[in-house]
């Protein structure tokens, strides 16, 4: 059975990710063995707090992550996807594994909008042939709860959503996937996301 590793680097909602990932029909592991990451047959990095902190969590586990990424499929979750940016705003510029070309913005102040953006919202395919949307309609909700966003070019777009301003909601270089929601906590349509991650391993 296909093994997939979640990046355990001290931040994020670890047992919600494995409960997702096993009900979705993986055999998953919680890890920070840089050698079990890389013999994985796929990754899921999930976070959940500022991104400095993520990444200076991370430390040493970014290089064996890249390395990894060249070889087997990774899905970033909320925190976990801004990290896969090369930038972000949060607390001072910091640099992120540069896995998706882009930058992390926080949302601007808007009258009449609460930051963090909290709650059900509805995700706009631009890739609607990608096989993680596989049997996803247009329109559908999924749970977000974040302050910053991560802002890239359409070709790395793989789902936009409207909130302040467009942004996007999922990402994908290659076989590095990122979402901004929670699909371990977004219903029947976020399970089958991670079945459809799952597929693709």
């Amino acid at each position: 059975m296909t093994q997939i590793a979640i990046i355990d680097y001290g931040l994020g909602n670890l047992r919600s990710v494995i409960r997702g990932l096993e009900k979705a029909g993986a055999r998953a592991v919680i890890t920070g063995s840089p050698e079990e990451i890389a013999a994985a047959d796929g990754l899921v990095l999930p976070g959940v707090g500022a991104f400095h902190e993520g990444m200076d969590q991370l430390g040493p586990l970014q290089d064996t992550v890249v390395r990894a990424t060249r070889d087997v499929p990774l899905l970033g979750i909320c925190l976990g996807m801004q990290m896969l940016m090369e930038t972000s705003e949060e607390h001072g510029i910091h640099n992120g594994l540069g896995l998706i070309p882009g930058s992390v913005k926080r949302f601007p102040k808007t009258p009449g909008f609460k930051v963090p953006h909290m709650g059900w919202n509805a995700i706009v395919p631009e890739k609607p042939d990608n096989p993680l949307l596989a049997g996803i309609r247009p329109g559908e909700y999924m749970y977000f709860v974040h302050s910053f966003y991560a802002e890239t070019a359409p070709e790395y777009t793989l789902t936009s959503t409207e909130y302040i301003c467009p942004f996007s909601s999922s990402v994908v270089n290659g076989n590095v996937y990122g979402v901004q929601f929670h699909p371990e906590k977004s219903g029947a349509y976020g399970l089958k996301m991670l079945e459809n991650f799952i597929g693709m391993i």
